[in-house]
């Protein structure tokens, strides 16, 4: 297979490769921006592999970092872009069930693709187009299917996280995972307690914004993958019961968590013990806490002034995109326009500070000062005072 129009990305690396091929050495652009221009979407980064060993590589350009040396990576710089240009490899000894013991350089192109993750990610492409498909990746392609390089077993006990990568992949897709490869992640998704969670979390989350998150779910949940990450082990049925909402589709990492603790039926402090098993920043977890608060407050339809106030405009749309899963959501406009109806919409449109009130002697500074303003803010967002300086000063006597 020749590809005749390459993508943009390439075109402007194609000089670093024919510069690699005119010293005699080999040069592909390989991995996910080679499938991801088959099958005419947009790719990211641009992966090079070459018989050429690091020094070599080094030799041939001026400007040069060694980003990975020890694994074979170098970056060249070339009209302000740096390209990472890796030696073919053959690795062993995956004791961590995620790096390798030993890399190996060698100068075979093939015994580099072995040790690709997936068929459909095992392509090599020359610079002039020409593409190199040793397992059969595009057949797997045409009829939509993951299929793992050579033994699905080896690869998954090099690097258990292939086995996350595989759903990802599927729901990324809309491809099947292969029986075989399916059968093999069954049987060792004990693995992937071993891998960090940081890890896992980027997979998944990654999975369930992709087309076909509910197929995600439940790979994870037939191949008891979902028993060894945190909390989900007690959790089986209530994953079960997204895979069966209708039309999901998730925009963010916050609308992905609000819906998993939404279906797990967390409170605030089970969703920050859940985040903090995922390893999930602070403000992931406070976001979530607010979205899910109005999830709630939307199912019993009792959202207040004061509670959109607090949330924001654009975790309440979350909130509501992943009450309309449920039926419970209002419109988007409604939403818009009561949020855009609130006398201020944050603590600086106050029309008073704690420098006025010092200065006008009505408080001095301390803890009484905050309770005060907290006050205040309370009444205006309510609409039960004027936000002008002058009422507000008046109030807070009566406080």
């Amino acid at each position: 297979m020749k590809i005749e129009k390459l993508p943009n990305e390439f075109e402007k690396a194609r000089p670093v490769m024919q510069k690699i091929e005119k010293a005699g050495f080999e040069a592909y652009f390989v991995g996910g921006s080679v499938r991801d221009t088959i099958l005419g979407g947009k790719i990211h980064d641009v992966d090079i592999a070459s018989s050429a060993y690091p020094q070599e590589i080094k030799s041939l350009f001026n400007h040069t970092v060694d980003t990975g040396i020890e694994h074979g990576t170098v970056m060249v710089l070339h009209n302000k872009k740096g390209y990472e240009i890796t030696t073919f490899r053959t690795e062993s000894g995956y004791q961590d069930y995620r790096r390798p013991d030993k890399v190996t350089f060698v100068r075979s192109l093939s015994e580099d693709l072995k040790r690709r993750d997936f068929t459909i990610n095992a392509f090599a492409m020359r610079e002039n187009g020409e593409v190199t498909d040793l397992f059969n990746g595009l057949e797997d392609m045409h009829n939509h299917l993951i299929r793992a390089v050579g033994n699905p077993s080896e690869r998954f006990n090099e690097d258990a996280l292939r086995m996350m990568r595989a759903v990802r992949f599927a729901s990324k897709l809309d491809f099947d995972i292969e029986s075989n490869t399916l059968e093999a992640i069954h049987k060792h998704s004990k693995l992937l307690s071993k891998i960090a969670i940081e890890r896992i979390y980027t997979e998944f989350v990654k999975m369930m914004m992709a087309k076909r998150p509910k197929q995600g779910l439940l790979d994870m949940v037939k191949t008891d993958m979902y028993k060894y990450i945190p909390v989900f082990g007690d959790h089986r049925d209530d994953l079960i019961s997204i895979s069966k909402l209708n039309n999901l589709k998730l925009n963010s990492e916050i609308e992905v968590w609000s819906l998993i603790s939404f279906a797990f039926q967390l409170d605030s402090e089970q969703i920050h013990h859940l985040l903090k098993k995922w390893k999930a920043s602070n403000d992931v977890i406070k976001q979530t806490e607010m979205c899910c608060a109005a999830i709630n407050h939307l199912q019993k339809n009792d959202l207040n002034k004061w509670q959109m106030y607090e949330t924001g405009i654009d975790l309440l749309l979350a909130a509501n995109h992943i009450a309309s899963f449920y039926g419970f959501d209002v419109s988007d406009e409604q939403l818009i326009n009561d949020y855009d109806a609130l006398t201020i919409k944050s603590k600086k449109e106050l029309a008073i500070n704690g420098g006025i009130l010092i200065k006008n002697g009505i408080c001095k500074p301390g803890p009484q000062l905050g309770n005060i303003l907290f006050e205040l803010e309370h009444l205006v967002v309510q609409g039960k005072v004027d936000n002008q300086t002058e009422v507000l000063m008046q109030e807070a006597k009566k406080i």
